[in-house]
């Protein structure tokens, strides 16, 4: 641990520093006669003039009846003695241009070395938040269509769960509706002799499937191709699915042995990105819910019929668009995605009863989401204060502009998409340095997953974005593998350190010794208020931009400082403990977006 401001184990202040800069500058308005209020600061958009700025004295030109230069030069006056700002120049036509005091960052980033979490203040009452992502359908391979939701949500629950809040991570696989009826009809097409087909077997099933995942990889597509084509299968398919869903025991063992295998599969594949679940549920769990939920909006007066079909009216006066009504049950009793969404919400709140309930899926399903959560609501499904919400992400595409595909023009599975990033980034390790080859394997593993998710996670979810798998594998730009050189640099100069005999222990900070060591704290203490942010907006993009910049200035510190070669020994403490903290803050935004970097590359 380092020493910082207080002895170890002392509490520290800890406020975002636009707080306690918007708070100086505010002191400084009321002693110049004018409202606090008008003292907010924030970061320059004019670095080369300045680090931070406020143009309160242009809000308050107006109500004062002063000209803004007047103001601003009045508070630049009552600054020439803060302790935070070292210099305060007023200038035309009313801007404040502000640069900070290098004792008063000091202690900004001495406190984030001795506070948990860096100083990032955790609510009083942390909410409890599920978070519905992945989406996988049972029986089918994870294509390239749901990297977006598992990379997404996964990071989403770690900002959450980082945040101070108890976060519950639901794969909600699809394992209920006509999917499993084309495979066990195709099954039974193939081996019509096996005994779950038996309706007098009354023994135990087998415990071994009948199928491996390969095959079901090969029957559920050309099953499905075979019910376009084929009305009689289509037929049999559809009754495969009612004798599943009511509880024919030769249907429900060879259920069981399609979701065993599957779920082993999908967790394989899950795993390679870093993305886990707590919860492994699907649409089955809630089916004997149905019943009890269809009764429960009839007897409410919730539920009608229009058109032979169960719907619950959800639109409202304030609408500008069509909102059609969200359909319970089909005309011949069947349920729907609605349904079985509905009776999911009805069981997570019985179960868990969260805070928050958070839905990633693509954007296009904003329409859906709004009839289902609205329906929620009017239904009492969920408590008035429950917030439920929607993160509509957009879709990841090829060089074209339209939803990526492999070069044969089909749907890539997701594992090949994995593989092929794997092979480019082992590629690009290979070339450029010297390294094992079974190392290099591993390291080539470990970056691809952050080029993968970076990729993704640096652009704002709703937007869509070019797969570049060349860009995205770069060692420069605003990558996953820059990310990484980055903090591999910082480990590799903290090792020479240690083997050169220097003691990690009561380090000690000392001021800022140059322009760029400066410019680095300056991006360090922005930590709590981009992690506030992003959990707050729910953006994982902000925690990229930040560790880009994070990792701009530490580049451009290194190139201009020496380090291991500085001969006073107290300077040369106080840069190494700057890199362990610039090293932990990096790594721990990296764990937020769901990967790791390796010790070398």
């Amino acid at each position: 641990m380092l020493t910082g401001s207080g002895q170890k184990g002392d509490k520290v202040e800890m406020k975002k520093i636009l707080e306690v800069l918007s708070e100086e500058m505010g002191k400084a308005f009321e002693a110049a006669g004018y409202e606090a209020s008008l003292g907010r600061v924030t970061l320059s958009n004019r670095p080369d003039l300045c680090e931070y700025q406020c143009n309160g004295a242009m809000a308050g030109a107006k109500k004062y009846r002063k000209a803004p230069g007047v103001i601003a030069g009045e508070v630049a006056e009552k600054l020439a003695d803060s302790r935070v700002f070292k210099e305060a120049a007023a200038v035309a036509p009313g801007f404040l241009n502000l640069k900070l005091s290098e004792q008063f960052l000091l202690e900004m980033v001495q406190a984030m070395t001795v506070e948990p979490k860096f100083g990032f203040e955790v609510p009083d009452r942390p909410k409890k938040i599920m978070i519905d992502y992945g989406g996988a359908n049972v029986a089918k391979p994870l294509h390239v269509g749901h990297l977006r939701p598992a990379i997404i949500g996964e990071s989403v629950k770690r900002i959450c769960r980082y945040g101070g809040n108890e976060c519950i991570g639901d794969v909600h696989l699809g394992d209920w509706g006509m999917p499993m009826g084309l495979v066990i009809t195709e099954i039974q097409e193939r081996q019509p002799d096996l005994v779950y087909f038996d309706p007098d077997y009354q023994g135990e099933y087998p415990v071994e499937a009948p199928f491996t995942v390969t095959d079901l990889e090969e029957i559920y597509p050309f099953a499905s191709k075979k019910s376009k084509e084929d009305p009689e299968f289509k037929a049999r398919a559809m009754e495969a699915v009612y004798r599943l869903q009511n509880g024919v025991r030769g249907y429900r063992a060879l259920w069981r042995h399609i979701m065993d295998v599957s779920v082993a599969d999908l967790k394989k594949n899950y795993d390679s990105l870093n993305v886990e679940f707590d919860l492994w549920k699907g649409e089955s769990d809630v089916q004997d819910l149905i019943p009890e939920m269809v009764d429960y909006m009839k007897e409410g007066g919730y539920a009608y019929i229009s058109e032979g079909a169960l719907v619950v009216d959800v639109k409202e006066e304030s609408d500008t668009r069509e909102v059609p009504p969200c359909m319970i049950l089909k005309s011949d009793g069947a349920a729907l995605y609605n349904t079985t969404d509905l009776a999911t919400i009805m069981e997570r709140m019985k179960l868990y009863n969260p805070d928050e309930i958070i839905y990633i899926t693509d954007k296009r399903q904003e329409l859906y989401f709004e009839q289902v959560f609205r329906c929620a609501r009017k239904t009492g499904l969920v408590k008035q204060e429950t917030a439920l919400k929607f993160l509509g992400h957009g879709t990841m595409n090829g060089s074209d502009g339209k939803p990526f595909k492999t070069r044969d023009g089909g749907v890539m599975r997701l594992e090949n998409l994995v593989r092929e990033t794997q092979e480019e980034m082992y590629r690009k390790i290979r070339e450029g340095r010297e390294m094992a080859p079974e190392e290099a394997v591993q390291v080539a593993e470990t970056v691809a997953v952050s080029a993968l998710k970076y990729g993704d996670l640096s652009n704002q979810a709703s937007k869509d974005y070019i797969f570049d798998v060349d860009r995205f594998t770069s060692f420069e730009g605003d990558t996953g593998p820059y990310i990484l050189y980055t903090i591999v640099r910082i480990k590799s100069i903290l090792n020479k350190y240690r083997e050169q005999g220097g003691r990690m222990d009561q380090l000690q900070l000392l001021e800022a010794g140059n322009d760029s060591e400066k410019a680095l704290e300056m991006v360090l203490v922005q930590f709590n208020t981009m992690l506030q942010s992003a959990v707050e907006e729910i953006a994982p993009h902000k925690v990229c931009a930040f560790i880009y910049d994070l990792a701009n200035a530490f580049n451009h510190f290194y190139h201009e400082t020496k380090i291991l070669s500085e001969e006073d020994s107290g300077r040369r403490e106080s840069l190494i403990a700057l890199l362990l903290l610039t090293r932990d803050v990096l790594e721990t935004c990296v764990g937020l977006l769901g990967f790791q970097a390796p010790e070398k590359m």
